[in-house]
C-alpha cells in the first residue's frame, strides 16, 4: 500500500484535553494499523506532534458558556464551514470529532447529511446524564459510534439505537497513579528549592480565556486571605505554555512568590509535590484525583450562562469524582459560592488536617478503579473501534 492509498483519519478536537485524546488515538492507530494510515483535521500541539497539520489553530474553538460564544459566533460560523468544506473535499475513511460537541456536532451533522456513507465516530460522550438528555437521541441520528470516557454513559446512546462503548479513561493510566511519586516530588522541590517540609498549594485557575478571567482575581484574593491566616507554604500554578504570561503578570500580586510551571511533564511533578490543590471545575480535578492531591473546587461562569444551567443541569455535584461516587468528596464553590470568603476555610480545613485529605484520597482510589476500562489501554480501545468502522466503510 503507497501513502496515499493509506486510509485517512480526519479528526477534529477543541480543546486541551481533546487535543491528548486526540495524539494518543493517532498513536494507537499508527501501532493498530501499521503505520498505513493519514491524518488531517483540526488538533493542538500534541496532535501535531504525531502528524497533524492543523487546518486553523485549535485555539478558535476553545470557548465555553453561552454569553462567552456570542461575541465569537462569526468567526465560529466561519471555522465550521471551513471544516466541513474540508471534510468533504479530502472524503476521509472515518470522521472522528473529539470533546467540543457545540462545535463538532454541528460540522459532523451537515457532513453526514452531504455525505450519507461516512462513517462518523465521536470520542468523548457530550453530558447527557448532567444536562440535555434529549441529546442522546439527537447524535444517534448522524453518529456511527460513540466512545465513552465513563462506565455509565454507553446505556444513554444505546437506548436510541447508536452504538457506544466505555473505553475507560485516560486518566486512570496518566503519570499521577503511576509509582515513583515521591522520586517526582522530590525532583520538583529540588529543582525548585521547596523545602522539603514546606506545604505545597497547587493552583489551577482553568486552561481558557474566560476561566481565567473570572477566576484569577477570586483565587488571589483567596491566598491573600489565607496567608493573612497564618500559612506560609509555596504556591505552584501549572499552566498551558499560551497563558503563561499573563499567569506570570495575575501572581505578581500573590503573596509567597508563586511558581508558574508548563509542560504536562512538570504538571504531574507538582501534582506529586503537592499537599492540597485550588482548581477549576472540570478535567483538572480528575487528574488531581489520579495525583492523590486533595482538593478544593472552586467555579463560576456569566450570569447569563449561570441562569440557563441552572435551569438544565441535573446532577447535583460538580467534580467528576463526586459524580462517580454519588457524594461530595472534593468542597465545591460553585457561582455564587466562588469567593475567598467561602473557599478561605475550606483550604484551611484540607492544608491543617492529614485525616481529611486521606479520606479524600481514598475515595479517589475509588473513583480511578471505576474508570479503568480495556486492558490494552483506552486509546487502543478506541482505535480498535475506529479501526473497525473503516474496515465497515
Amino acid at each position: 500500500m503507497t501513502a496515499s492509498e493509506a486510509p485517512l483519519v480526519y479528526l477534529i478536537a477543541g480543546e486541551a484535553s481533546g487535543d491528548a485524546l486526540g495524539a494518543s488515538l493517532m498513536a494507537a492507530l499508527k501501532t493498530r494499523l501499521g503505520g498505513a494510515v493519514r491524518f488531517a483535521g483540526v488538533g493542538g500541539p500534541l496532535m501535531a506532534d504525531e502528524g497533524l497539520d492543523s487546518l486553523f489553530p485549535m485555539d478558535d474553538l476553545a470557548v465555553m458558556g453561552l454569553a462567552e460564544v456570542v461575541p465569537r459566533l462569526p468567526k465560529l460560523l466561519t471555522r465550521m464551514a471551513e471544516t466541513r468544506a474540508d471534510v468533504l473535499a479530502k472524503n476521509p475513511a472515518v470522521l472522528v470529532t473529539i470533546d467540543a460537541p457545540d462545535f463538532c456536532f454541528r460540522v459532523a451533522r451537515k457532513v453526514k447529511a452531504l455525505r450519507p456513507g461516512l462513517p462518523i465516530v465521536h470520542y468523548g460522550a457530550p453530558t447527557v446524564w448532567a444536562w440535555r438528555p434529549k441529546r442522546a437521541k439527537a447524535v444517534a441520528r448522524f453518529l456511527d459510534h460513540m466512545l465513552c470516557l465513563y462506565p455509565f454513559e454507553p446505556p444513554y446512546f444505546t437506548r436510541e439505537g447508536l452504538a457506544a462503548s466505555f473505553i475507560g479513561h485516560p486518566i486512570a493510566l496518566s503519570m499521577g497513579a503511576q509509582p515513583g511519586a515521591d522520586d517526582r516530588a522530590a525532583d520538583f522541590r529540588s529543582r525548585h528549592a521547596v523545602a522539603a517540609d514546606a506545604q505545597v498549594l497547587a493552583v489551577l485557575p482553568g486552561s481558557r480565556g474566560g476561566e481565567l478571567d473570572r477566576l484569577l482575581p477570586v483565587f488571589g484574593e483567596t491566598l491573600t486571605r489565607l496567608w493573612a491566616g497564618g500559612w506560609r507554604g509555596r504556591v505552584v500554578v501549572p499552566t498551558l505554555a499560551r497563558h503563561e504570561g499573563r499567569i506570570l503578570a495575575a501572581v505578581q500580586d500573590w503573596p509567597g512568590n508563586p511558581l508558574v510551571v508548563t509542560g504536562n511533564d512538570e504538571k504531574w511533578r507538582a501534582f506529586a509535590a503537592a499537599d492540597t490543590a485550588l482548581a477549576a471545575s472540570g478535567t483538572v480535578t480528575l487528574e488531581l484525583a489520579a495525583a492523590g492531591v486533595p482538593t478544593v473546587i472552586a467555579y463560576k461562569v456569566s450570569g447569563v450562562t449561570a441562569a440557563i444551567a441552572r435551569r438544565l443541569i441535573r446532577t447535583p455535584h460538580a467534580g467528576l469524582v463526586s459524580i462517580l461516587l454519588g457524594e461530595e468528596v472534593m468542597p465545591e464553590f460553585i457561582q455564587d459560592d466562588c469567593t475567598a470568603e467561602r473557599i478561605v476555610p475550606a483550604l484551611q480545613a484540607l492544608l491543617g488536617d492529614e485525616a481529611a485529605r486521606a479520606t479524600q484520597r481514598g475515595h479517589f482510589k475509588q473513583a480511578m478503579a471505576m474508570l479503568q476500562g480495556p486492558a490494552d489501554g483506552p486509546a487502543a480501545a478506541a482505535a480498535e473501534v475506529v479501526a473497525g468502522v473503516i474496515g465497515r466503510a
